[in-house]
């Protein structure tokens, strides 16, 4: 499955909101540097649909905040 997702770093608390479209947001609490906040991101979505953060991969977008992500 693919999925888009908008990330927000350096929020008060991680948490994953599905909004219009189909388009998840994503808050992390780690700092969008040196790919914190894409680890986060992983470990948020792997709670969030409870699968292994091994079948979760950043297909496209790693040093933006729009991604596309890979589950499988």
């Amino acid at each position: 499955m693919r999925i888009t997702v908008k990330i927000k770093p350096n929020a008060k608390a991680d948490l994953v909101e599905k909004i219009a479209g189909g388009v998840y947001l994503v808050r992390v609490k780690a700092p969008a540097k040196e790919g914190k906040a894409n680890e986060a991101l992983i470990k948020v979505l792997s709670d969030y649909f409870d699968v292994p953060k091994s079948r979760i991969s950043i297909a496209s977008g790693l040093g933006s905040k729009n991604k596309l992500v890979d589950i499988n």
